[in-house]
């Protein structure tokens, strides 16, 4: 059932301050519990939870099917809450059983497959929660969605100082992790959703398949998206060992900050996207996205800056003073990201325009692209090879973003067009 009367929706800047407070104090909490791990535990540590990471975010990203995406730009209604809820929930069944066999069938020590197995049933919470997001986002109330990533922030944080400190164990740090996104999915997540539409399950046989039809592209989108960020990592672990991946998955969480802004604005933007293209608004959305692009741009430009003069610092502080070796890699990591957050940008408004066919031929050169990079240069040049691999596929992602967002800017012109002929008429 419905909530009963209407849902106030929150003002763009509302909603965008909300989104970057939220995501900007769970990305602080997550590297967090890095730098925890970091200087409680050892590199090894660090390789272990960045491995169970890069093993399950591919798995998730391509059955999630970047179902928030698509339900908070239904503008039209064409599939209900509980079909996406419906699908989410069978899909994620599915993704924690791979993540299971990934683990325990994999060349892995059994500490670390059951570090993966943790990292999977947390991230299956999340799956949840995220869907969850997808319907709060719709009616743009990006505070709901905050309040719950500061709370898990906290949780799993706090829980992971404590454990870490009395056992120096990573098995119950992820623990830890996991049930802290499962009791914020239970508690508040899911009571939530129910205040906006039914959570009752639908799992229509004929209309599930129009839905994984439309949302499909989108997983195999982020399939290639998550592939394409933790290639690299797959060839540091398996040619330079799990303490190398230690040190550069730590370093590369340095980027999250501008990650959240771009998150964060992204978001938010995404209903008035979606918005301005079902109405062929074609001056205001690419008034909008030229913004973001410039705000993308100043963000790299200074993250570069940052780090070239602080960056040994900020790696001997946040870290141990041994991470300061590797502050080379620091910033081609900021090179790359700059690039990553003009592109991310340009990927919502593809997604707002429910282009969705187009982006997974985008991503697959992309990351051919990385992994022909990284069997290339990381022999070669280590970690500083990895860096450059990872320039290299953003690179080739922002010039295909690019040129679809200039045929939509383009088929939304023609449409304003039409339209004012025949309002003329």
């Amino acid at each position: 059932m419905k909530a009963q009367g209407p849902v106030k929706s929150l003002s763009l800047k509302m909603n965008f301050s909300w989104t970057f407070a939220g995501n900007l104090f769970y990305a602080i909490c997550q590297w967090a519990m890095l730098s925890v791990m970091a200087k409680l535990g050892t590199a090894e540590m660090v390789g272990q939870f960045s491995l169970g990471l890069a093993i399950t975010a591919p798995v998730f990203m391509f059955t999630n099917l970047q179902l928030r995406g698509i339900l908070a730009s239904d503008r039209k209604d064409e599939y209900t809450y509980g079909q996406y809820f419906g699908l989410r929930l069978t899909a994620t069944l599915i993704a924690f059983l791979t993540i299971v066999g990934i683990s325990f069938l994999g060349p892995y020590n059994w500490e670390t497959a059951v570090v993966i197995v943790l990292i999977g049933l947390a991230k299956s919470a999340e799956a949840m929660s995220e869907i969850a997001f997808g319907l709060m986002q719709k009616h743009e109330r990006m505070d709901k969605i905050s309040l719950s990533l500061i709370a898990k922030g906290i949780i799993s944080l706090l829980l992971l100082i404590i454990l870490l400190w009395l056992t120096q164990n990573i098995i119950l740090g992820m623990v830890s992790f996991a049930l802290s996104a499962i009791l914020l999915f239970l508690t508040y997540d899911l009571t939530n959703s129910r205040n906006y539409d039914s959570t009752k399950i639908i799992l229509n046989l004929h209309e599930l398949k129009k839905l994984i039809k439309t949302s499909l592209p989108m997983g195999l989108v982020m399939l290639l998206i998550s592939l394409n960020a933790n290639i690299p990592r797959y060839f540091i672990e398996h040619g330079m060992g799990t303490d190398k991946l230690g040190y550069f998955s730590a370093i590369s969480y340095m980027m999250m900050a501008g990650t959240t802004v771009v998150s964060a604005l992204g978001q938010s933007a995404v209903p008035r996207f979606a918005g301005y293209y079902a109405e062929a608004k074609w001056g205001m959305f690419r008034s909008l996205m030229i913004k973001l692009v410039m705000i993308g741009t100043i963000l790299g430009v200074s993250g570069v800056f940052i780090v070239l003069v602080f960056g040994k610092e900020m790696l001997t502080i946040i870290y141990k003073p041994e991470y300061a070796s590797y502050q080379s890699v620091f910033i081609l990591i900021m090179i790359g990201a700059g690039i990553s957050y003009i592109s991310s940008f340009l990927g919502y408004g593809l997604t707002s325009a429910r282009l969705f066919s187009v982006q997974p031929y985008i991503f697959l050169v992309v990351c051919l692209t990385t992994l022909l990079a990284s069997y290339w240069l990381i022999p070669l040049w280590g970690l500083e090879g990895a860096a450059v691999a990872v320039i290299v596929g953003n690179v080739i992602n922002l010039a295909g973003c690019m040129t679809a967002n200039s045929f939509i800017l383009g088929r939304l012109k023609g449409s304003q067009e039409v339209r004012t002929v025949n309002e003329a008429n």
